[in-house]
């Protein structure tokens, strides 16, 4: 028992400290990501802070796996390392009877990790999504800050007014430069109005010139125009249906066939298995030289993690294309990788090796002809 509660405080301690990283460390990154994306109009400034906090939030149960496989790793190999597991097995303990210990540590946090995955991954999705719409509703006029170049909402335009705007719907020295299949367009005018024509938002610009590039033909054409109207929002881009299924409830996809939503389940439900796969993963590769003093396990655990979700995102795109069933391919990983582990964690357990194998049988004959 007292083993066990000191294990725990290490395995905690290891824990809190991979987490408290780990997050920081995706919350820059998603910070980055994301004044990137209101740079680009496609999140409002205001907004940066609430769609970082869900995004991170989407990614915890990532880290809380890592973090969960990385504490058992670093901390088993410390003991490995201070000697403690010598006089584990000492005492009569084989690796093994390790496993109820973490277990008892990790299944809170693989409960946790299952929570979010299954209920707090759509909901983050879905909030990031909602404020995305209400500010990709306006138009690209709408968002043109005076005085800067504002790109539009798919990348296409780029747009500049003058600071001094007489009105709400009137501009002065306006610049447009877009950017299309065949062809390049910079467009200047000296005033610009927002109207509406058959129900749609035009800009109709004034005094002004165009040149125009095309990409299949040499030269450039310069023309001049009084009045000139131009669309004041962009085509929906590409993408929808990615963003569809990741804001879908989870109950949606368990009562849904579609070959896309059983990848999307798939990879929800991995998750928590991935979690489970990991604990016992972790204490099979765990080991340390005492001698040496340094292990290689951490690069082994790290890298062991990358393969696996990556393997887990291949496995929802064949899903989702139909290649193979989700039932299917999460026994074969799932299930594959926990017998691996459990394999590789009884050859540790018994000392098992090559040449003990294939040696025990000659010596036992050996023995039984002196006999």
């Amino acid at each position: 028992m007292l083993f066990d509660s000191s294990i725990r405080k290490e395995l905690a301690r290891s824990f809190g400290a991979t987490l408290v990283v780990l997050v920081t460390i995706v919350m820059t990154m998603m910070l980055i990501r994301t004044l990137g994306q209101a740079s680009k109009g496609s999140v409002n400034p205001s907004d940066v802070m609430l769609v970082m906090g869900y995004t991170v939030l989407g990614q915890l149960p990532t880290i809380l796996s890592l973090c969960l496989f990385v504490a058992i790793v670093a901390a088993l190999s410390r003991m490995y390392r201070d000697s403690e597991m010598v006089i584990w097995f000492a005492s009569g303990r084989g690796l093994m009877s390790l496993l109820p210990p973490l277990l008892r540590f990790a299944w809170p946090i693989m409960l946790a990790i299952a929570g979010l995955s299954l209920v707090v991954w759509p909901w983050a999705n879905q909030q990031i999504q909602e404020l995305k719409s209400q500010y990709e509703q306006r138009s690209d006029v709408d968002r043109i800050a005076p005085g800067q170049f504002q790109e539009s909402s798919n990348g296409s335009r780029v747009f500049f007014i003058d600071r001094d705007a007489p009105d709400a719907t009137s501009a002065s020295n306006v610049f447009i430069a877009t950017n299309e299949p065949t062809k390049e367009t910079v467009t200047s005018a000296e005033s610009a109005r927002l109207e509406t024509q058959n129900g749609e938002r035009m800009v109709m610009l004034f005094n002004g010139q165009r040149l125009e590039t095309f990409m299949n033909k040499p030269g450039l054409r310069v023309s001049e125009f009084a009045q000139y109207g131009t669309r004041a929002g962009d085509s929906k881009s590409g993408g929808v249906d990615d963003i569809a299924l990741k804001v879908r409830s989870t109950l949606e996809l368990v009562g849904s066939q579609n070959s896309a939503f059983q990848g999307e389940l798939g990879w929800r439900i991995g998750l928590a298995f991935a979690a489970l796969n990991f604990v016992v993963l972790g204490l099979a590769v765990a080991v340390v030289n005492p001698r040496a003093g340094r292990s290689s396990s951490m690069a082994f655990a790290l890298f062991a993690f990358v393969v696996y979700y990556n393997l887990m995102t291949v496995g929802q795109s064949w899903v989702a294309a139909e290649r193979i069933g989700m039932i299917p391919f999460m026994i074969l990983l799932h299930g594959g990788t926990l017998l691996l582990s459990l394999l590789l964690l009884a050859v540790r357990h018994n000392q098992w090796s090559i040449r003990t194998l294939f040696s025990s049988p000659k010596g036992n004959a050996g023995r039984r002809s002196a006999a």
